[in-house]
């Protein structure tokens, strides 16, 4: 079997063809009409499909976006403005009337969970928190090898935790939420008030380097994302934390320190079967797990 799979963000749209063991044939991505809408953005979708069904003999469409979603409708809940008006947009059924294909729609940190689950950093562990530090904080929750999605469809929302009452004002409209501290956005802020630019790569060869005033940052950045992790661990009591987004990419360096930070943190019984791992597929997990629900349903 042969599927077309898509990661719809709000800067770029990435798709490849996959087989029904997740191995991705075919990559490539385009930059997302984002501010033409969300019908706009997901008539991309159905144009990129039709040209793949050109080439290939599909079995079916999958989807990971960003937003929150109802996996069972394929419809966005809700969803930032950076897809503008994306919210109640039924995903599903533009797609399968369009292709004439069975076609799934997941949120992209569940897709990512899912495709870690599949063939990556979570594999063969039924039960785990998935977390992405980018512009904000997402979060997945996966138990007995599913997607945990809350009455809603809308759980997972890690990075609206309060880290600090009454702290910095959050887009959401609250204050002193998670992703205002712990997101990789937030450590761009911090490097910028110290340095005076915005590279995380620089950051951390400074602090590899043994950088005073970069050491500085990053543990005190850490010590943020540590603190929110304390209160997902003394809730969950996960054997694992699978930690995504483009810090990721800073291997045991930052993975040395989570868990020192966080140990430190949470109460010892919580210790012993934790694991902290960060994720193995990158980007290729959102059209991995898109697959596996996919896969699920047909």
């Amino acid at each position: 079997m042969i599927f077309g799979a898509f990661d719809v963000g709000g800067t770029s749209i990435k798709y490849g063809i996959l087989d029904e063991q997740g191995k991705i044939l075919h990559q490539s991505q385009t930059v997302t009409n984002a501010s033409a809408g969300g019908k706009k953005v997901i008539d991309q979708v159905k144009d990129i499909a039709r040209n793949l069904q050109a080439d290939y003999a599909l079995d079916g469409v999958a989807v990971s976006t960003a937003g929150q979603v109802n996996n069972l409708e394929g419809t966005i809940v809700h969803a930032t403005e950076s897809i503008p008006d994306y919210t109640g947009l039924n995903v599903k059924k533009e797609l399968e009337e369009a292709l004439r294909l069975p076609v799934a729609v997941e949120n992209d940190v569940n897709a990512a969970a899912l495709g870690e689950y599949w063939w990556g950093a979570a594999r063969e562990t039924n039960h785990f928190l998935c977390m992405t530090l980018g512009t904000g904080i997402g979060g997945a929750i996966v138990m007995n090898g599913k997607v945990y999605t809350g009455a809603s469809f809308s759980a997972g929302e890690f990075g609206h935790m309060t880290l600090y009452p009454g702290g910095k004002d959050c887009p959401c409209g609250d204050k002193g939420c998670y992703e205002m501290y712990a997101s990789s956005k937030s450590l761009e802020r911090r490097v910028e008030e110290y340095f005076g630019e915005d590279s995380l790569r620089d950051l951390f060869a400074k602090a590899k380097n043994e950088n005073g005033v970069a050491e500085y940052v990053v543990d005190q950045w850490v010590s943020d994302v540590a603190l929110g992790m304390k209160s997902l661990v003394h809730i969950f009591n996960p054997p694992l934390i699978v930690i995504g987004g483009g810090v990721s990419e800073q291997g045991d360096y930052l993975l040395d320190k989570l868990k020192r930070s966080v140990n430190a943190q949470i109460m010892p019984s919580f210790q012993r079967p934790l694991q902290l791992k960060m994720t193995q597929n990158g980007n290729d997990a959102n059209l991995q797990g898109a697959v596996f629900q996919l896969l699920a349903l047909l």
